[in-house]
């Protein structure tokens, strides 16, 4: 083996000085710590990034009883499953009473030795005696019977008076576009299979080819343009009553959009405005609201929400603090944001001691509180988070600033307290208003359809076509909301639309809609 050459060797630059030797040693002590931050660092970033593109979304987080401090232990309710499992006795496996029935009996061979009263043979095959009913084993099963395209042909007879002459003929029907080839049912199902089932509207193109109708997804891109502009008067009074509530759910998400003549993309923005008050036990119809900009410039909020008065609970983005500071809308942070780091760093290194699964354990007790609230009135809300979600948060104050003296002041741990020792203040003000959620969830599950869509279409072709996306998740997602197929209220409202007053579209709103569905099966 070859010896190392003495001037390269490390251990002989090393000075002979004690002084000078624990300087040097306390600088490359600061080095190696230093890197190892960086490598956490960057090991955290590559696991979340690793997640987001391959991993579950869920943070559920359930820790082994023996590992969990009394923090809110004792406080944890028993948790029962949601839905009964797939093999157990009690799931009932018939099929919808809506559906339509197609029955088809199925007789066993018989002679015509005799017969019954409807003339059918019922001779025994084997004797020769008459059969008779003792009973049938009845069994169901599911089928599907394909879409179809057809056409309806309007005809509008002409008719002459033989007396005076005069012509008489009935006025031709109105059209959600006029002198359009689409009626109301194909236009909601193109609407609804691109902005709720995902679908492009070339991929569309393919699947109408197949049953022999050409149509272009140019052709289609038209109709929802056509769309956007009729319902325009429909999502102003949706984006009305949004920001008539007390309190608002505020979010949004990137899209890529098609630059002109560049042929790559940029990234806009789509904001999102959710009234969802049904947690505080409030009767309101729950309704979602989008818009879209070209960028995340906090001027579009800050328009989007310039009537807004009453409580904005969002994320720690910067463009909401313009209107806080004028004072007519109180933020109210989310403990879902405040979580997610601490997630991350479970994730990474999964210690179930750790400092990472403690702070996870903290908030599991705030959320134990809210599952037992959840549609209760404000002021009992109010009371029990006070009586039971004060003392938690009182201790995980202290914790989260212990945590600091604790670790380093540049690692991820120090990030994850400080993001919330810096909203505290917006963290904990939903304890003294029971109006108020404990997260932002509602936005967020607002924006699932969304980030689902651009997995499949990638890009938006325009400016314009955000806009257009706007409008349709606006409407898709707030018929889900008040438990409406949103094919049949798209499907309904483009059959009423042409022809109804526009000083009276709250009438076309989906809860509006449901309401009147619901008096008319009552009659």
């Amino acid at each position: 083996m070859r010896s190392v050459p003495q001037d390269t060797d490390p251990i002989s630059q090393l000075p002979d000085d004690a002084q000078l030797l624990k300087q040097q040693l306390r600088v490359s002590a600061n080095e190696v710590q230093r890197l190892k931050l960086m490598v956490d660092k960057l090991k955290l970033q590559l696991a979340r990034r690793t997640r987001a593109q391959f991993g579950v979304s869920s943070e559920r987080f359930d820790l082994q009883a023996s590992l969990i401090e009394p923090v809110a232990l004792e406080q944890l309710p028993v948790r029962k499953p949601n839905t009964p499992a797939a093999n157990a006795g009690s799931v009932d496996r018939s099929l919808p009473e809506h559906l339509p029935r197609e029955q088809r009996e199925i007789r066993p061979d018989t002679s015509a030795a005799h017969h019954d009263a409807a003339g059918q043979s019922c001779g025994c095959t084997a004797c020769g005696g008459r059969l008779r009913s003792i009973g049938a084993d009845v069994s169901e099963h599911l089928e599907y019977v394909p879409a179809r395209f057809k056409v309806i042909r309007t005809v509008r007879p002409k008719l002459a008076c033989t007396k005076c002459e005069a012509i008489f003929q009935a006025s031709a029907p109105s059209r959600p576009i006029a002198r359009g080839l689409a009626g109301p049912a194909l236009l909601a199902h193109v609407a609804v299979s691109k902005y709720c089932d995902h679908s492009p509207l070339h991929r569309q193109s393919r699947i109408y080819a197949r049953e022999g109708v050409e149509i272009d997804p140019s052709t289609m891109a038209g109709w929802v343009e056509q769309l956007h502009t009729l319902f325009d008067p429909l999502l102003a009074a949706l984006g009305r009553h949004v920001l008539h509530a007390a309190k608002v759910h505020a979010d949004d998400t990137p899209v890529k959009v098609l630059a002109p003549g560049e042929g790559k993309t940029r990234t806009g923005r789509l904001w999102v405005y959710v009234r969802d008050d049904r947690p505080s036990g409030d009767s309101a119809p729950p309704a979602v609201w989008f818009r879209y900009s070209a960028d995340r410039k906090g001027e579009h909020p800050q328009r989007h929400l310039r009537d807004f008065r009453g409580i904005l609970q969002a994320d720690a983005y910067g463009g909401w603090n313009a209107l806080y500071d004028g004072g007519h809308v109180v933020e109210a942070a989310c403990w879902a944001h405040a979580r997610r780091p601490w997630w991350d760093l479970y994730e990474q290194h999964r210690d179930d001691t750790g400092l990472a699964a403690q702070a996870l354990q903290h908030i599991q007790g705030l959320y134990a509180v809210e599952a037992d609230i959840r549609g209760r009135p404000p002021e009992v809300r109010r009371q029990q988070r006070q009586a039971r979600a004060g003392p938690l948060l009182e201790k995980f104050h202290l914790w989260l600033q212990g945590v600091l003296t604790q670790v380093s002041t540049k690692s991820e741990l120090a990030k994850a307290a400080r993001y919330s020792l810096a909203r505290w203040k917006a963290l904990t003000r939903y304890v003294d208003d029971g109006r108020i959620e404990i997260d932002n969830s509602a936005a967020e599950r607002a924006l699932r359809g969304v980030a689902l869509g651009r997995g499949n279409y990638l890009f938006m072709g325009s400016n314009a076509g955000g806009e257009r996306a706007a409008s349709m998740y606006s409407l898709i997602e707030t018929a889900k909301l008040n438990g409406l197929d949103p094919e049949a209220y798209l499907r309904e409202v483009l059959e009423r639309i042409a022809d109804h007053p526009v000083n009276r579209i709250d009438e076309l709103l989906p809860w509006s809609i449901a309401a009147q569905h619901t008096l008319a099966r009552a009659a």
